[in-house]
């Protein structure tokens, strides 16, 4: 029997060695890449080149939907000019993410979608999960749900075994000035 195909929204590629690894038995697995969000430039190559080095390692299928476009990000979480707080601005920006990574399996015929954001422990977690399965209703898709934050220090692991590039900040430009 053929394994289900499942999109796997990737931040980063240190964030997706643990699930990529967990994930691999149970489905044909593609990583998607849609992280306008990410800033500066220069960390935007880096954390993307990253992302070449795991796929070489694994022999992974990645789909890079995006270019670096700050802007992309800054009217989602930013509407209208009106300042958000973190917790909202993080909700903006997962909904943004998660919603393009929805839309896209759906469109290509995915049997299911998640997302790494569901393997850090600095992230809101429940509104991840929150946000993952009302935009899987809106497409139509089943969102997979799987809690990665036991698989933590395995991924750190994985991370350093493979040289992947491992950043200190989400990736906004509010965490890169600890404002977020």
């Amino acid at each position: 029997m053929e394994k289900p195909s499942l999109l796997i929204h990737a931040c980063c590629s240190p964030c997706l060695s643990y699930p990529f690894e967990e994930l691999n038995n149970d489905f044909n697995i593609t990583v998607f890449w849609y992280n306008p969000n990410i800033h500066p430039f220069s960390e935007y190559e880096r954390r993307i080149n990253s992302l070449y080095r795991y796929q070489a390692i694994k022999s992974a299928e990645v789909i890079y939907e995006d270019q670096y476009n700050i802007d992309t990000w800054l009217n989602h979480t930013r509407p209208g000019g009106k300042k958000l707080d973190k917790k909202d601005r993080c909700r903006a920006c997962y909904w943004m993410r998660l919603k393009k990574t929805a839309e896209y399996a759906k469109k290509k015929n995915y049997s299911s979608f998640t997302s790494t954001l569901l393997y850090s422990k600095y992230q809101y977690h429940e509104d991840i999960k929150e946000i993952s399965l009302k935009v899987g209703k809106e497409f139509s898709i089943k969102f997979h749900y799987q809690d990665f934050r036991s698989g933590w220090k395995e991924g750190i692991n994985l991370s350093k075994k493979y040289g992947l590039y491992r950043q200190r900040y989400c990736g906004c430009i509010f965490s890169e000035h600890n404002d977020g």
